[in-house]
């Protein structure tokens, strides 16, 4: 049954072979041109001491292609859950050459779960070893950056792209199974799995392990550390802020300026500021908007997770994502164990 599996999906494994080697090829050389970036970004810092001219140079010269690569990964698992995962059921259930299989010797659920098994392990190793490449292209970046919890980024390092890779194959087979026809099976897996995808970023991971919470005076200082400052509605929120006792935490909810009492700073007030705001000349991202908001003592409640809980978090979605896949896996089980017309 493995071997009959095997010459089924070869095509399919040999032209991920390829394309992986090309994914592969591509980021060993970007990861040397990162490697001499980063020399001359050491060599910058040392030599003139301005570090964070040099930091900014070598950000600019990478972020964008790297950013580009971790989001190419991430469509990887969609692309294979919906190309190798949907159609390995369907198809057979649109042919009718799931009759001749299930009148063998091997039962139904043998049938399906070694399908799964050898096809599965190969989605796993595809995306795994192309995250693993990229992981490796882009190390000198992310040591310099440290940016390892933004939402592309977490997603395409280490650990993670398995996980993914085994749900988004399972939710193939599964839309295959239940649906029975390939292109509606296909069709469901990218959305639903892109959804999914989404969803589990921005709603469960904050969620994986309780946040600590702070709250951090905004002195001048602080607002000019800031990347942004006001939005398109014209609330009194800032972005793009750290916490001192934490380098290079994961800043998960920022509440608006508040003023001593709690209270969020009024919108006309914050509006002065920054469109007219007293001239005081002083220097910064914000200048004299910083100076200005300074004077009502405000500060902001933040809620973080410690750049030290980086692992656990890698950890803890890949088992969330595999135990996903166990179920749904256990779902195919049950349902062909039915009659299937």
């Amino acid at each position: 049954m493995i071997w009959l599996s095997w010459r089924q999906f070869r095509v399919q494994a040999l032209a991920g072979a390829v394309a992986l080697a090309g994914i592969v090829a591509y980021l060993l050389y970007v990861g040397m041109d990162v490697r001499e970036g980063y020399d001359v970004y050491q060599a910058n810092c040392r030599g003139q001491g301005d570090c964070a001219q040099a930091k900014a140079q070598f950000r600019s010269a990478y972020e964008n292609t790297l950013l580009f690569l971790a989001a190419g990964l991430a469509l990887v698992p969609a692309v294979i859950g919906t190309f190798w995962g949907a159609p390995m059921i369907a198809r057979e259930l649109e042919g009718n050459t799931h009759t001749l299989a299930w009148n063998q010797s091997v039962t139904r659920p043998r049938w399906l779960l070694t399908k799964v098994l050898v096809v599965g392990v190969g989605a796993m190793v595809v995306t795994g070893v192309a995250g693993a490449a990229l992981t490796w292209a882009a190390a000198p970046f992310d040591e310099v950056v440290k940016n390892q919890f933004s939402t592309f980024v977490f997603g395409a390092r280490y650990i993670a792209p398995i996980g993914y890779a085994a749900l988004a194959f399972t939710v193939g087979a599964l839309a295959g199974l239940l649906l029975r026809r390939t292109l509606p099976a296909m069709a469901l897996t990218l959305v639903g799995f892109i959804a999914f995808q989404f969803f589990f970023a921005n709603v469960v991971r904050p969620s994986l392990v309780p946040a600590e919470h702070a709250a951090l005076p905004m002195t001048a200082e602080a607002i000019n550390e800031a990347q942004n400052l006001g939005s398109i509605t014209g609330g009194s929120v800032i972005s793009g802020i750290r916490v001192p006792d934490a380098p290079n935490a994961w800043i998960a909810d920022i509440s608006p300026l508040r003023t001593p009492d709690g209270k969020t700073l009024d919108s006309t007030k914050f509006g002065t500021c920054i469109n007219t705001p007293p001239k005081t000349g002083a220097g910064g991202t914000f200048g004299d908007a910083a100076v200005c908001l300074a004077k009502y003592d405000l500060h902001v409640d933040v809620s973080y997770q410690p750049a030290s809980r980086y692992w656990t978090f890698q950890i803890l979605e890949t088992v969330v994502y595999l135990a996903l896949s166990g179920g749904l896996i256990a779902l195919s089980l049950v349902r062909i164990r039915r009659p299937v017309s």
